[in-house]
């Protein structure tokens, strides 16, 4: 008998299976599109990391010289020189051998990776410092400016680029276009040149942000490489002295730990600071508009929490001030901000003194700038009046004088007739004065050149006019 008891209908044992199938075959594509295990040459990986850790005679050479080419380059705010310099230089072997050695227990490969990475930030400090002291350039450059201090961005790129370079270095015939590209994003060198600039100027703070910025970098590559060689499995140093083995364990464990919870509360720190600065930027340009008002500067500042902005133009109500106050209250993450308005009327302050000076010089270089373009404009319809004015004065020469004049000079001129021809080459359209010249039959052709020459020569003279022509009619 049919059961007619239930109202659902079982689904057929063959559409599980091949579901279950098809979810097994999904698992297996992407364990091997991603999966880098079984291609990871552990004994290889583990001489080349000691092997870039050494630092001394070509090393220690080829470090110098690509500092000076790094320092040169923020020298002139030359991006490509700095990119060249940073695909030569050795910075990057220690601070990979310091995550590695962590990773794996290797309490010696990690104090001669501390020592190796000491020697080489001191000698590039030193190089550019003394290259800084001597250059007769010291201007800020774009180039250096931005090594000052270290964004959200950078520790991103220290992380992703720390694994991209573990991860090379670990394959079986490692990716040399990898190795030379992380050394090119990470930008070791360049915040290291820029701590020798800030101390050759005594500038303590592009000096403390820039090695800052190096540290946040390296510490982050070296955590990288620490996380990776974990997830690929080196096997851990073994030490005959069993004693000794969880010494260094314990040790390794504590670098870490000392490692990782300072750069998580860094990358948190830097995180909302960016959040920051993003939202203010996005507040100023979307709330803060008033009909005949225009800002033209805003400055926010994390620590203390303060947004300053600038308006010139019509003054804004202390009503609608007091709106954007309010309103900036319930922005995420500027809750406890202080909005402070400067008006260009405003002179009770020593900000409004700021005002005057630093922003007004800014708006009128903008106004020199559009003044000097009209100026141009001017100028050039000025010399296209002036063009077509000599083309509207030739049209009303003297030919009754100067007819005259052409038969006392040339007694071989029988008749005489004058008219402007317009000439294109199908781009433009000019006007040529043009004569035509009828000569008496007793000039051979020769002559009749001749004559026609000396004419066209004379009238030019005579009329002032810079073209026209003489023709020859029989």
């Amino acid at each position: 008998m049919e059961d007619t008891s239930g109202s659902g209908t079982a689904m057929p044992a063959g559409h599980v299976n091949k579901g279950k199938t098809a979810l097994r075959e999904i698992k297996e594509f992407l364990r091997e599109l991603l999966d880098i295990h079984d291609d990871t040459d552990r004994e290889t990986t583990l001489e080349t990391v000691k092997r870039d850790i050494s630092f001394k005679g070509h090393n220690a050479w080829i470090l110098i010289f690509s500092i000076f080419v790094a320092s040169i380059g923020l020298n002139v705010s030359s991006t490509a020189v700095v990119i060249g310099a940073m695909l030569i230089s050795p910075l990057m072997g220690p601070i990979v051998g310091i995550g590695f050695s962590v990773a794996i227990n290797d309490i010696d490969t990690l104090k001669r990776s501390l020592v190796n990475l000491g020697v080489m930030v001191f000698l590039s400090v030193l190089t550019a410092y003394l290259y800084f002291l001597i250059s007769p350039i010291k201007e800020e450059t774009p180039e250096l400016v931005a090594r000052t201090y270290p964004t959200i961005l950078d520790v991103l790129i220290a992380i992703f680029g720390g694994s991209a370079l573990i991860i090379a270095k670990t394959k079986k015939g490692a990716i040399a276009s990898v190795i030379m590209g992380v050394a090119i994003a990470t930008a070791l060198m360049p915040p290291l040149c820029t701590v020798g600039y800030g101390l050759a100027i005594a500038n303590w703070e592009y000096a403390g942000g820039a090695l800052y910025l190096f540290t946040i970098n390296s510490i982050f590559i070296a955590l990288s490489t620490f996380l990776m060689a974990k997830l690929l499995r080196f096997p851990l140093v073994k030490y005959v002295n069993s004693k000794r083995r969880r010494n260094t364990a314990r040790l390794a464990s504590l670098v870490a730990i000392l490692v990782m919870i300072p750069s998580i509360i860094l990358f948190v720190n830097l995180l909302r600071e960016q959040v920051f600065v993003s939202k203010t930027k996005e507040f100023v340009h979307e709330v803060v508009n008033y009909p005949g008002a225009e800002v033209v500067k805003f400055e926010q500042d994390y620590k203390t929490k303060i947004i300053e902005i600038y308006l010139i133009g019509r003054p804004v109500p202390q009503e609608q001030i007091e709106q954007w106050v309010q309103a900036i209250t319930q922005v995420p993450n500027l809750e406890d901000v202080v909005l402070e308005i400067h008006q260009g009327s405003d002179q009770s302050s020593e900000l409004a003194s700021r005002l005057s000076t630093e922003v007004r010089a800014g708006i009128l270089e903008d106004l020199y700038v559009k003044n000097q373009q009209l100026v141009e404009n001017k100028d050039a319809r000025i010399q296209l009046l002036e063009q077509e004015l000599v083309k509207y004065r030739s049209t009303g020469i003297p030919f009754e004088s100067v007819s005259r004049e052409a038969k006392i000079n040339y007694s071989e001129i029988q008749e005489m007739s004058y008219a402007n021809s317009l000439v294109t080459n199908f781009s433009k359209i000019d006007t040529i004065p043009t004569f035509n010249v009828k000569w008496s039959s007793k000039l051979n052709a020769a002559a009749r050149r001749s004559q026609r020459d000396k004419l066209e020569k004379w009238l030019q003279v005579r009329l002032s006019l810079d073209t026209l022509v003489v023709r020859t009619v029989n």
